[in-house]
């Protein structure tokens, strides 16, 4: 199966793309979605199984069904050390890096929109 996004109506986008925290939450399920395909695609070029990834990290099927699944719920994603161990097992290496947002958003601008 492969990750569609849902066409969003502009107005929405806009509105979503204004609100610095509603923004950070797309962002973080949209890297995150991005990441459960990427994974997924490179345990089946591998031809593994989620077995076969959980038995290489010393984990569960579930962990690897969960990381896999696309879900958007953050709460149950795993752990960065968990992505990182999946990676290595199907052959890749997981890097990570912070860049600068473009739309430069003060503390204090979202400390005074939080409040509202």
């Amino acid at each position: 199966m492969t990750y569609k996004p849902v066409p969003w109506d502009n107005e929405i986008l806009k509105d979503v793309m204004n609100d610095p925290e509603a923004h950070a939450i797309y962002e973080a399920t949209k890297l995150q979605i991005e990441l459960s395909v990427a994974l997924r695609k490179a345990r089946e070029k591998r031809k593994m199984t989620q077995e076969d990834v959980a038995k290489m990290i010393r984990s569960h099927k579930p962990v690897i069904s969960r990381l896999e699944s696309n879900a958007d719920d953050v709460k149950h994603f795993p752990s960065l050390l968990t992505i990182a161990k999946v990676a290595s097992a199907v052959g890749y290496e997981l890097k990570l890096a912070l860049v600068p947002i473009k739309k430069k958003i003060t503390l204090r601008k979202m400390t005074k929109k939080s409040r509202k």
